[in-house]
């Protein structure tokens, strides 16, 4: 890059480019915004109201070990489902320090319920499956998503290529539901009832049963014994809603010894979980496993349920006796992790207890954002008004960045939210308010270095190329140790600080953006108007308010005399 007379090529041949350049940026973020409908930046619990439940690991006697990291991640990802299953949105699980879980359930959620779905111990039962059915899809064949398969890890058994094919007798879903429930997986009857009315009433249930309703999924199979029989939800492989009528649990969580996610290379199976059984575990297993050898689809399965929900149906080819299996089948690293970690939880003496609950009512929370909104409307007006009066004309190039900058955050900020699951909270605002001064400073530091140079008695153009250098390094070290700052805290805090690191940090790399590509262009453009570059009094660059010295000129050496010879 060429610089002559202390003037940068690049920075001020072209600095229209610049302007184009940051413009489409933000037409194409503010563009965003309305193409996917994130009008509006997603509001954190604190300003849109909700329940905040701070929970704390409480191991059992001589299980100490168990509250780690591995443990805790794993009951956030069961609480987000249970979360989840109330149908609530933008709901935040989160750990806190080392055996701390802190739940944010934002407005319109049942607060009982949800501290009664989030306190309790994961229930993991294993029930064979006795129908099955994609909800809302033909019933030819009940059994499509059997991608699963459990084998003897001990034998050595090879994973073969596909479910086994139902009989013809068991494509007829209303047959294959009846002779299920005549099987010794009927529930037991109660008091008020006969057992035929009980078959016929989960029936009922079953056939009526639409997984493909949130609220329907979100009742489904919970608060049902583990000795009596019920329907549940689930995914299949191919990622549709599946309904299941499933007999009573015949392994517990608690018969499952250890479990862990391992990549097949030698048997090209790829991603399998394996599991070990306790002694008596294994044997409910093998006796189980057993008998649904000798079964046609889908009852040859099992479904894996935690909470009511179903996570997997392996299906069974024979008995697996040695208390050792593998599930093998489509899955892929993240799948198999997560299936390890739910099934090693059921067996997990790791329990909480309840805190803290904190509630925070949306009115409290509007009260909360629109004082922060005063404070940071305050804040700019007593900026600019500082401006106005100091820097005069100047101040209308500030201002019109103040307004990019803040595009451009606000887009972010609405686009963010979906994204990465931003939220902005009360110290997320507090964080774009103190980003004003940081912008405002920026600002500052450019205006003052072209009037140092038109002070010595440079022209405008002269002194905003002069200029522009050394307020660019001020500037940078400025905003690195801004953002070293937001970095760190963000690192080292949880929780809502972290919203006001993290937009102290986004706010700080835009100022970058913003003076680099938008303010020093802009300026480079009027200091060819005569308005700035004649020193108009309200232009903020008056020679004569400055003290400005003389104007620097080049003075001539004087001639050498002319030496005359005498004749």
């Amino acid at each position: 890059m060429t610089v002559k007379n202390g003037r940068s090529a690049s920075a001020q041949g072209k600095p229209g480019r610049s302007l184009a350049l940051i413009l489409i940026a933000v037409v194409a973020l503010i563009g965003s915004m309305f193409v996917s409908g994130n009008t509006s930046p997603r509001l954190g619990i604190d300003l849109a109201g909700g329940t905040s439940i701070t929970l704390r690991a409480v191991p059992e006697r001589g299980q100490e070990s168990a509250i780690n990291k591995a443990n805790m991640d794993t009951a956030v990802s069961i609480m987000e489902r249970r979360v989840n299953g109330l149908g609530v949105s933008e709901a935040e699980v989160q750990t806190q320090g080392n055996d701390n879980i802190i739940v944010n359930i934002p407005k319109g959620t049942n607060s009982k319920q949800a501290r009664e779905q989030v306190g309790t111990t994961a229930k993991l039962y294993f029930r064979p499956v006795l129908a099955t059915d994609v909800t809302g899809a033909a019933p030819a064949n009940p059994s499509p998503s059997a991608s699963h398969e459990v084998t003897d890890r001990s034998t050595g058994t090879a994973t073969p290529s596909g479910p086994p094919t139902p009989s013809a007798a068991e494509t007829q879903q209303g047959r294959a539901v009846t002779d299920a429930l005549k099987t010794d997986a009927t529930p037991s009857p109660s008091p008020s009832s006969g057992s035929g009315d009980a078959s016929s009433k989960l029936q009922a249930q079953y056939a009526s049963l639409d997984c493909g309703k949130q609220s329907v999924r979100a009742t489904a199979g919970k608060g049902v014994l583990p000795t009596e029989a019920t329907v549940a939800c689930g995914r299949n492989a191919q990622g549709q809603w599946q309904k299941y009528l499933l007999g009573p649990a015949v392994v517990d969580g608690t018969d499952v010894d250890k479990a862990q996610a391992v990549f097949d290379a030698q048997g090209a199976s790829g991603w399998i979980v394996q599991l070990d059984f306790t002694s008596q575990g294994g044997k409910k297993f093998a006796d189980i496993t057993g008998k649904l050898a000798q079964k046609q689809a889908p009852q040859n399965q099992f479904a894996i349920v935690l909470d009511g929900d179903v996570v997997s149906d392996p299906y069974v080819r024979s008995a697996i006796t040695g208390g050792n299996a593998e599930i093998s089948g489509s899955f892929d690293q993240q799948s198999a992790q997560s299936l390890a970690n739910m099934l090693s939880y059921g067996s997990l003496p790791l329990t909480f207890k309840e805190d803290s609950v904190t509630t925070v009512t949306a009115a409290l929370g509007g009260e909360q954002l629109q004082a922060g909104l005063i404070a940071g409307a305050i804040g700019l007006a007593l900026v600019v008004i500082y401006l106005v009066v100091y820097y005069r004309g100047l101040a209308a190039i500030a201002v019109a960045s103040l307004m990019v900058s803040a595009m451009l955050t606000y887009a972010l900020m609405s686009l963010l939210g979906p994204a990465i699951g931003f939220a902005l909270n009360l110290p997320a605002v507090c964080g774009a308010i103190v980003a004003i001064g940081i912008t405002a400073d920026s600002f500052i530091v450019f205006f003052e270095r072209m009037r140092d140079e038109i002070r010595e008695g440079r022209s405008l153009r002269p002194a905003v190329a002069r200029g522009w250098p050394r307020a660019r390094r001020t500037v940078l070290v400025s905003d690195f140790v801004s953002f070293l700052a937001a970095a760190v805290l963000f690192v080292v805090t949880v929780g809502k600080v972290q919203g006001f690191a993290f937009t102290l940090g986004l706010t700080t790399l835009l100022d970058v953006v913003v003076i680099f590509l938008f303010t020093m262009p802009l300026m480079t453009i009027l200091a060819r108007r005569k308005f700035f570059a004649g020193g108009h009094g309200w232009s903020g660059l008056d020679p004569k308010r400055l003290g400005a010295k003389p104007p620097l000129r080049r003075t001539r050496r004087p001639s050498a005399p002319v030496e005359t010879k005498e004749a």
